[in-house]
Formats: C-alpha cells, structure tokens, sequence
C-alpha cells in the first residue's frame, strides 16, 4: 500500500481544517448569504462600542497617550483572547461526532475554531483602526513591523490558551464553570487598559510574567514609538509562547479519552 507524502498529509489535514472552518461558519450563523459576515460583525460590535464609549466618556490623553488609541489597541487584542478562549470551552464535545471520521482530530477542530475568532477580530480592528485615523482620533503607527509582530505574538498566545482551555475543559467540569470567573479575574494583567509604565518599579515584575502584557505592550510600542515607554522582552516572549504551545499540544492530543461521543 502506498504511503502518503508528508506534504500529502498535509494537504490533508489543510482540507479538513477548511471544511471545518465552513461547517463552523454555517452551524454558527447559519447558511444565509450574509451570515458569515457575523464572523467580522459580532467582534466590529464589541471594539467599536468599547471604544467610542471610552473616547466619550474618559480623558482626551491619559499618561500623555490618547485615549481612542489606548482602547483600539487594547480591546482589540483582548477580544481576540477572550473570544478564543471562550469557544474552546467544550469544543471537542460539542463536535464529537465529527472525530468518527479518521482524518479530524481534536487539533483541527480547534485550529478552526481559533482561526475564525482570530481572523474575524483582525478584520474588525482594522476597520474599528482605520476609521479611528481617518475621522483624526488615532495617527497611524510610528512602527509597524513592531506592532504586527506584537499582533503575532498575541495571535500565537490567544491560540495556546484555547489549546490548553479546550482539553481541561473536557477533563474538568469544575474549571469550565470557572472560566468566565478567570476570565474577569484576569483583566488586569491582560495590559488591555493599562501600561506597565504606569505601575511603581517594584511592582511591575509581576504583571511582566503576563504574556498577554508583553504582546499588548509591543503592539503600544510600535504605535506610539518611544512616547509609549513601552516595556517588553521579545526574548520572554518568544519562550513562554513555545512552553503555552508544547502544554497546549500535550494535552490536545491526550484528550480523546475525556471526549464523551454522542
């Protein structure tokens, strides 16, 4: 019997994980036309709202940074967090009939799921982004290559936690039910709303630990430049993301046995 290639496998696993993404889409939001725009609609609702609240209600600059930039920079990224984090609860079992096929496997279900929240909340900041620059309340960015590497950082990071979620919530009912408590409990070391500059020098070795603080303050840096006083450790950076990944794989691929197939 002929053996597959390891590029024919991976064309594959490519083709299951785009079949998933659509199935995803249509069991989501249904098969009409225009319901697939609610991959980009249901985060634009979010970001846009957050921060016109925020630019309505708060200061014009806070730290000698403008506010509308703070929140799109922030927000942004967190929802992206929050929404991967929140559709790995469960996501093996609510697709466990899929895993009788041979070729789906727990890895790609949540692939496809984090792909979707990942690029529907990309589509949404970039247009929250450039309506904020062309009505004048955000510049555009003194460092892009810095802030797309800290988006990238931010990406890899929000996919580890669904990795790591998606498996303990199938292993543990008390932690899905803590989830939503984690995820208010988390905020303030997420660096959403605010800068490890702002904290004393004492304290802010501890919000550094937060991989989420290092992406945020990357993606700050490079749009605001040196005015951010940005702190962050691509090098810390870089190797807690690989630990979050090898963890998150490790568990994925131990999961099976906790999935009750329907």
């Amino acid at each position: 019997m002929k053996k597959n290639t390891l590029l024919q496998d991976f064309m594959l696993q490519f083709r299951v994980i785009h079949a998933l993404i659509i199935r995803e889409i249509h069991t989501r939001y249904g098969r009409e036309d225009l319901g697939f725009l609610w991959v980009l609609g249901e985060p634009l609702i979010f970001c846009a709202g957050v921060t016109i609240l925020w630019t309505a209600i708060r200061p014009s600059h806070e730290h000698g940074l403008p506010m509308t930039a703070m929140v799109v920079t922030g927000y942004i990224p967190l929802t992206m967090w929050r929404h991967c984090m929140g559709r790995s609860v469960k996501a093996f079992e609510a697709n466990g009939s899929l895993l009788f096929h041979r070729q789906v496997t727990p890895l790609d279900i949540i692939i496809a799921r984090s792909f979707l929240e990942i690029i529907g909340t990309m589509m949404a900041g970039v247009l929250v982004f450039s309506a904020a620059v062309f009505t004048g309340y955000m510049e555009l960015p003194e460092e892009p290559s810095l802030m797309w590497l800290g988006l990238l950082f931010h990406m890899l990071f929000s996919f580890n936690t669904a990795l790591i979620f998606a498996a303990l919530t199938e292993m543990s009912e008390l932690l899905e039910k803590f989830l939503n408590v984690f995820g208010y409990l988390s905020l303030p070391f997420t660096g959403a709303f605010i800068m490890v500059d702002w904290f004393p020098p004492q304290y802010r070795w501890a919000i550094m630990w937060s991989p989420s603080q290092e992406s945020i303050e990357m993606i700050r840096a490079g749009q605001f430049g040196l005015n951010s006083h940005a702190h962050y450790d691509i090098f810390y950076t870089c190797w807690i993301n690989v630990v979050l990944l090898i963890i998150g794989l490790y568990l994925t691929l131990r999961v099976r046995r906790y999935i009750f197939l329907n």
